[in-house]
């Protein structure tokens, strides 16, 4: 006597039972002609759309799946349960094995690297890396061996890079010329508006300009841009630019070199070109040695460069404290926005920065510097003198 299974009965007995819906089976069937698709993913969606119960289905035995595409049916058997359990995506996707390993790095041992890390390197090296370190630690017998990426990885969750190290300005301790030049400067922040005695900062850059030799690659989906190592220098262009901090104004000149007659004419443009109206000029600059009025006697008369000096308020940041300068905000953004690339010459770099120039004046959006000498003393309490009494 034989017993006839239909599909239906056949898949009652099973513990995982696949029903797609309609959008799931159009999914799966225009997975499956795709051109670039992963094998095991086209595999796994034949499996889900043979082994379908729902009323568009037409379900085949595991042992039929098993034999048309020559696996295993425990395979047509694991594929039905994660997408019982986990879903389509998952079901599609290979399942990933739970690896147990043992760290080689953690506790004492981890303690042990950090301070290794944060010491002096050794001697003919002028910093630590990955490898130096993982080095060390088989050499001092604290591991028997550890890779690079492990130590990489101890770095990463300790959120530590030692390796790496910064430029960056200073001051020094109890120093009185600095909180003087700095609270001077914060005090000029503070005041209010005033059409006839307006606020500019002014601070200078530099661009190299870079040719390319080659025809860069312009980027397509799927890519991005590539431009070629080699290049060609052609010159240097200087960058002055002028902030006006409560207007959201800025206004950026390039020129040939930053000489003291450069920047003469260029804070007499300031005077009578950008604010003729102005009784009074706040000029706030950091104390580079052609920012004095000495560079004004230097490119003029004197009854002209005495004329210019009368109409100027100077403010200068405190030495290593540039950062207290908003136009080097601005610079700063300059250089992300606009300069961060290859720019082959002067003319070029003119018109860009002309059109990021005309859209940041359109939003005319003021800084909003919150950083007061109330709040220099608390924050950089280490910068005052300590007053004997």
């Amino acid at each position: 006597m034989s017993l006839f299974i239909t599909p239906w009965n056949w898949q009652l007995a099973k513990k995982y039972i696949v029903r797609l819906t309609e959008e799931e089976r159009t999914d799966l069937e225009s997975l499956i002609h795709k051109g670039k698709v992963a094998a095991h993913k086209r595999l796994h969606a034949e499996i889900l759309l043979k082994t379908d119960s729902s009323e568009w289905g037409d379900p085949w035995l595991d042992s039929q799946i098993s034999e048309a595409f020559g696996i295993s049916t425990r395979t047509v058997e694991r594929v039905r349960e994660r997408w019982v359990q986990e879903g389509l995506e998952s079901a599609l996707n290979r399942a990933k094995p739970i690896r147990v390993k043992s760290r080689v790095i953690d506790g004492e041992k981890e303690a042990h690297l950090l301070a290794l890390a944060y010491g002096d390197a050794p001697d003919r090296r002028s910093r630590w890396t990955l490898r130096l370190l993982g080095q060390h630690m088989v050499e001092l017998g604290h591991v028997e061996s550890v890779s690079h990426e492990t130590i990489r990885q101890t770095f990463k969750k300790n959120e530590l890079k030692p390796w790496q190290n910064k430029e960056w300005c200073i001051p020094a301790k109890e120093n009185a010329e600095f909180v003087c030049a700095m609270e001077d400067v914060l005090e000029v922040y503070q005041r209010a508006y005033d059409e006839t005695h307006p606020l500019i900062c002014m601070d200078e850059s530099s661009k190299q300009h870079i040719k390319e030799t080659r025809q860069p690659i312009p980027a397509k989906p799927g890519t991005v841009e590539k431009y070629d190592t080699e290049y060609e220098r052609n010159g240097v262009s200087n960058l002055f630019l002028f902030f006006e901090p409560l207007e959201g104004k800025r206004h950026v000149v390039v020129t040939d070199q930053r000489t003291a007659v450069d920047w003469a004419h260029q804070i007499r443009n300031l005077v009578d070109v950008g604010y003729p109206r102005a009784e009074r000029i706040t000029l706030v600059m950091d104390n580079l040695n052609t920012h004095t009025g000495a560079s004004l006697y230097k490119a003029f008369a004197p009854e002209e460069a005495r004329r210019i000096l009368d109409k100027l308020e100077i403010h200068y940041t405190p030495k290593h404290g540039s950062w207290l300068n908003m136009a080097e905000i601005e610079l700063s953004i300059l250089s992300r926005q606009c300069l961060d690339r290859r720019i082959p010459d002067q003319e070029t770099l003119r018109m860009e920065i002309a059109a990021w120039q005309e859209q940041r004046n359109a939003i005319a959006q003021p800084m909003e510097w919150r950083f007061t000498s109330e709040d220099a003393r608390v924050k950089l309490k280490k910068l005052y003198p300590t007053i004997k009494k």
